[in-house]
Formats: C-alpha cells, structure tokens, sequence
C-alpha cells in the first residue's frame, strides 16, 4: 500500500485487510536500518483479528521516497502525520528498537494521535559502538554482520527459526542489507544521539507497555526499567526468558500475543 505525505511516496503494509474505520488502528515502526517487514509475523495475524494496520517504511527506508529523518523528534512528529494522513487516531504505536524512541516521542507531542504506546526492546539510551557508527555509513555489509550478531540471542544464533530451514541470523543479514547506505548511518547516529527518552516519557499521559528480552544485549532489562520509571503512570512490563533484541523474529508467537495482551489492557482501561 501506499500514499503521499509532505509530497513524498510512503509505503505500508496492511496484513491483506482494507482500513475499516470502526476498528482500533495500530502503527507498527521498525527499529534502525530496517523496513516495513520486520513485521511480517506480526502484520496479518492482528489485520485479521481486529485492527486496522500500518506497518510503515519510514522515510528513506523500504519503499518509502526521500531522505532518512536525523533525529528522533523528526521522526515522531512525522508518525503523527502519518496518523492524521490515513486518518487513524488515536492509534496504538508500537515501535521496535529505534521505533520505541519514536512511538514516544509521537505519543508525547501528539497525545491526541495516540492510543497507546507499546515499546520492544528499548532503554534509557542506545550509544552505539564507534566502529558500528563507521561501519553504517561506509560498509553496510560489516555493519549487518554486527548488528545481526548482538541483536539476537545467544541460544537463537544456531536454529529456533518459526520457518523451517531458515537462520535467524541470515535472515537478519538480508533485511539489513537492503537497506540504503545513507539510511542507516543516519539511523545510527540518530540513536546514538538522542538523549530526550527520559524527558520524552515523562510527558506521555497514554497506557504504555514494554515488552523486554532477557537475554538482550543491545537494550538490556535494567535499564529498560530505569526508561520505565521515568513514566508518569507505571508501564506493563513482560519479559521474554531467554530472548534477544530481535523478539518479533526471535520470539514470533510471544512477542504477537504479548502485543495482542497490550491492546486489549489499552482498550479495557
């Protein structure tokens, strides 16, 4: 699917469903160097049981036209455009790594665009490794190859793919090397950046849930917690044993029910 905002193509998926206006809406972001499919475990199974979907490329990324955002405030305000453009609000954010920054940042300039927030794998700051930085801006190949390698869990880098035969890591690899140059070196250095997270949260007044990985080493539990603190109302947290940063391809059925689990807790309360 796709549409166009501040004069720019953006591409989304939709899990196969047309908008229905009377469902709940939900705005999948994808993390750093990523697109659209990094959802694509997670898209159809909630279009087809109840809500309106827009997992979304963001700018410079997938199919989406234009040049990459440099900050993350950029990048929520841009969020809420896309809630107003496809007429969405208040939507349910759920971001992913770099997309938790914005989904809070969109939450806490556009309350009013805003259901819920739900946040996978995040922290009170994501610094990234110099040789991360450089490689994302020069060598997208090497880049992917760490970016794979610490993003997804130990226990995980060997096997416990949902598909058969198919490797979490070269799965991981791939999605990342379609990524364009530019994109991510920009994507890196937005998160290295961004020091508003906690400032940011404490402005958000909507339900907000953390879904965290245990074994993740690139936005560990104890300083997610120290980002949950800084809410105003005290987030839902659940944490998946054993799992890495890359939960909606680590962990596919646990990160979707504990999505599943986040809406309905936003829409009962």
């Amino acid at each position: 699917m796709k549409f166009e905002l501040n004069g720019a193509t953006v591409r989304y998926a939709n899990g196969g469903r047309d908008h229905d206006p009377d469902l709940p809406a939900v705005v999948l972001i994808h993390g750093a160097g990523m697109n659209r499919t990094a959802w694509q475990l997670q898209t159809r199974s909630l279009a087809h049981h109840g809500y309106r979907v827009c997992a979304i490329d963001l700018p410079g990324h997938g199919g989406s036209d234009g040049l990459s955002l440099a900050s993350i405030p950029e990048l929520g305000a841009w969020i809420g455009d896309v809630v107003d453009a496809l007429d969405l609000g208040p939507a349910h954010l759920v971001g992913h790594s770099m997309g938790t920054y914005i989904a809070i940042e969109a939450a806490a300039q556009r309350p009013e665009a805003v259901a819920s927030i739900v946040l996978i794998g995040t922290a009170t700051a994501m610094p990234v490794h110099p040789e991360l930085l450089d490689s994302a801006a020069n060598d997208v190949p090497h880049a992917s190859d760490l970016m794979s390698s610490w993003s997804i869990g130990n226990a995980a880098h060997i096997g416990h793919h949902a598909t058969p035969g198919m490797w979490l890591i070269g799965g991981s690899r791939a999605l990342i090397d379609t990524s364009r140059p530019e994109s991510l070196g920009v994507d890196m250095a937005a998160c290295n950046a961004y020091d508003g997270s906690l400032a940011a949260a404490a402005a958000v007044t909507c339900p907000v849930t953390m879904i965290l990985g245990s074994a993740d080493k690139m936005t560990p539990v104890k300083k997610s917690r120290e980002l949950g603190e800084a809410f105003a109302s005290e987030p839902a947290v659940v944490v998946l044993d054993g799992i890495g940063h890359s939960m909606m391809t680590e962990a596919p059925d646990a990160t979707r029910e504990a999505i599943f689990a986040a809406l309905r807790r936003s829409s009962s309360g």
